[in-house]
């Protein structure tokens, strides 16, 4: 029985009853998993949290019925953890500043002074992964406009002559294109903010 085949049986085995199939699926999976989650935020109360969150989130979605199983248990299963800890970082916005020795306004208030931390980049590449994805449901048009604009930098003059339409039609589409965005973040419930 090869080592895919065997943890779709634990799983259907848990399904019908069996909790020591989870047990088995857990200590199989729990050191790389951790590790995992250590490596990424570096606290060890924060890991262990994580790590149970995780698997609070797998025995709900198991019980739901809603595990698609492709015989990629752990993939899945670290895909969940690592969304955790982007949800954790999201929500703390541990993001340190300078701060300024006076009252009035300084500039460096509004600069951020190290190099993105691991956590952030994590959240930014979520982020960029959320965006293309919600990308491919707009139309075409709109979806060209957004990448000509936001990814090749061009002006909407350019954009006008690359895709031979008027100025104002091509600010439009970006307009629309905004629209269908702002709607599709809310009904994803996406949180598109590091």
């Amino acid at each position: 029985m090869s080592f895919a085949s065997s943890e779709q049986l634990l799983i259907r085995n848990y399904l019908q009853g069996d909790h020591s199939s989870l047990q088995t699926l857990i200590e199989r999976h729990q050191n790389r998993l951790y590790s995992y989650i250590f490596l990424l935020v570096k606290d060890k109360q924060l890991a262990d949290d994580i790590f149970q969150d995780t698997f609070v989130k797998v025995i709900n979605t198991l019980k739901l019925g809603k595990y698609k199983d492709e015989g990629k248990f752990i993939q899945w299963v670290m895909r969940i953890a690592h969304n955790l800890v982007i949800d954790h970082f999201r929500k703390s916005k541990k993001i340190p500043y300078a701060e300024s020795p006076n009252a009035g306004f300084d500039v460096f208030d509004t600069i951020q002074l190290t190099d993105p931390s691991i956590e952030e980049q994590l959240v930014m590449k979520q982020i960029y992964a959320d965006v293309k994805d919600l990308l491919q449901h707009l139309p075409d048009e709109q979806k060209e406009v957004i990448q000509l604009r936001c990814y090749s930098g061009l002006s909407f003059k350019d954009i006008a002559e690359h895709t031979e339409v008027s100025i104002n039609t091509a600010l439009g589409r970006m307009r629309y294109a905004l629209i269908n965005l702002r709607k599709l973040i809310d009904e994803k419930k996406l949180i598109l903010t590091n």
